[in-house]
């Protein structure tokens, strides 16, 4: 496999929390506490979790528009952190966004046409040119010709979501992060900008980073899933591998609660909703970070954090008894003989 276009090594994203001391260790917030993914060429990569996940703060750690704590994005080869105003006003050509919300990321005043043409202004394209590239723009993405001088307030949620894709392709980039973005829209319109996209993605050969709560949306866009928890990456895999069997408690229990579409088919699964608190992020487990709701912790989860582990190609897992089930082995046997450690249930 070549090279991969996007990767991100052990990102983190802190912040810190005013506590009104002014001597000592300042408390911070890990949004993001050690993240490692890639994306290649022409793939899409989904990133799903609860709110407060961190699925955000990620994509937004890569835009530039969060600061990043500790880690590396690498993006084609260079380091994002190390590139000057020059460099990074080349990487936005090659790497767009589309935010969840259609409205708050249009200016109400202008036209949608000017809105797509924006960034081809600031980027120095012709005024001449620019009418012809809105124009086809627009075409690309199922939007009329007449629509041009129209106003954000006179399209349909799905319409202004189609301005916005078309605004973020403007510059013809190579990875769009889309964040929640069509967590918006009503599901008959989800179904059709998730085709537009996947339309798109064949023929401009896009890579999309698609960050999304809802696992049905992620099934039916991404080539892989990263599941992420309190910050960290606990499973990534294929997405039929990931269905078909995870690994991790978490993913389990979240493949559990998505709904089955026909109310009349027989529930081949039992919904499993998690027990237990969400860590403070402020003071989290020195351990695992799911140790507080997982049903199948052990002594030493709490003091011992797993590192994912490739548990199958194109598999990895950070959890010590999943990959004990797995593999025969874990970081867990070195610290405690097996014979000592009890499941309080499975």
């Amino acid at each position: 496999m070549s090279d991969p276009l996007l990767s991100v090594k052990g990102l983190k994203v802190h912040f810190p929390v005013a506590n009104g001391k002014l001597f000592g260790e300042k408390p911070v917030v890990r949004a993001v506490d050690g993240v490692d993914f890639t994306l290649h060429a022409g793939e899409t990569l989904g990133i799903v979790g609860e709110s407060g996940c961190g699925k955000s703060t990620t994509g937004n750690a890569i835009l530039g528009l969060a600061p990043v704590t500790e880690g590396e994005i690498l993006f084609d080869g260079r380091d994002v952190a190390a590139l000057t105003g020059r460099e990074r006003q080349s990487l936005w050509r090659d790497l767009q966004v589309v935010f969840q919300d259609p409205v708050s990321a249009l200016n109400p005043k202008r036209t949608i046409g000017q809105s797509i043409a924006e960034p081809l202004a600031i980027h120095g394209v012709a005024k001449a040119e620019r009418r012809q590239r809105v124009d086809d723009l627009m075409a690309l993405v199922g939007l009329r010709p007449g629509q041009h001088d129209r106003y954000p307030n006179e399209l349909s949620g799905g319409q202004r979501q189609r301005v916005v894709i078309a605004r973020a392709l403007a510059l013809e980039p190579r990875v769009v992060i889309c964040d929640e973005a069509v967590s918006a829209l009503d599901v008959s319109i989800q179904s059709q900008v998730l085709n537009l996209l996947l339309k798109l993605q064949r023929e401009l050969g896009l890579s999309y980073l698609f960050i999304s709560h809802d696992l049905s949306v992620i099934r039916h866009i991404a080539d892989r899933i990263a599941v992420l928890y309190l910050g960290t990456v606990v499973e990534e895999a294929p997405t039929d591998t990931l269905f078909a069997r995870p690994l991790h408690p978490y993913t389990e229990a979240l493949l559990s609660a998505v709904p089955i579409p026909d109310p009349g088919a027989e529930r081949s699964k039992t919904a499993r909703p998690l027990q237990g608190d969400v860590p403070n992020p402020m003071d989290m487990p020195k351990g695992c970070p799911f140790v507080t709701r997982c049903p199948l912790r052990e002594p030493g989860c709490e003091s011992l954090r797993p590192a994912p582990v490739e548990v199958a190609p194109g598999h990895r897992l950070a959890c010590h008894v999943r990959e004990r089930d797995t593999t025969g082995r874990s970081a867990l046997d070195i610290m405690i003989p097996p014979t000592e450690l009890v499941r309080p249930y499975s």
